[in-house]
């Protein structure tokens, strides 16, 4: 199974620098349409429902502190086809959005909104998006 460095690595290589945000967003949706479309995860990491949105902490401690970002330590060979394909739909569709977009988006869908039910909007927090709330928020859409 690919890392969430490998995907990152891939989706940087594929489409040039771009917000520490954006690439936080990028994985997340990469992670959730596996989920429906392959039946896996892409990646073991967890996401965390932070107040910007979806989060792999394993990510922001390589990017703390940078705004962009253009290359990543990962091997983006290790994505098998369905994975490249799977990751190739999710930039098609959401690269045309800006960070700020990609995580108000975020913020309106049942997913990241569940896992911080209780939580003040700027609250810091860690709890889990599971992969069971992303499968089923988004094989529904």
């Amino acid at each position: 199974m690919a890392s969430v460095h490998d995907v990152a690595a891939y989706i940087l290589a594929r489409r040039g620098s771009m917000t520490a945000m954006k690439l936080q967003k990028l994985v997340y949706y990469c992670q959730a349409w596996s989920l429906v479309w392959d039946e896996q995860p892409i990646f073991p990491e967890k996401i965390e429902a932070w107040a910007n949105g979806p989060v792999v902490r394993e990510l922001y401690e390589r990017h703390r502190g940078m705004f962009r970002v253009s290359k990543w330590d990962g091997n983006p060979d290790v994505l098998v086809p369905d994975e490249k394909n799977t990751v190739e739909i999710v930039l098609n569709f959401y690269c045309k959005y800006s960070s700020l977009e990609l995580s108000n988006m975020t913020h309106r869908e049942d997913p990241w909104r569940n896992a911080r039910d209780g939580m003040h909007s700027s609250e810091r927090g860690d709890k889990e998006i599971t992969h069971a709330a992303m499968a089923e928020y988004y094989s529904n859409l």
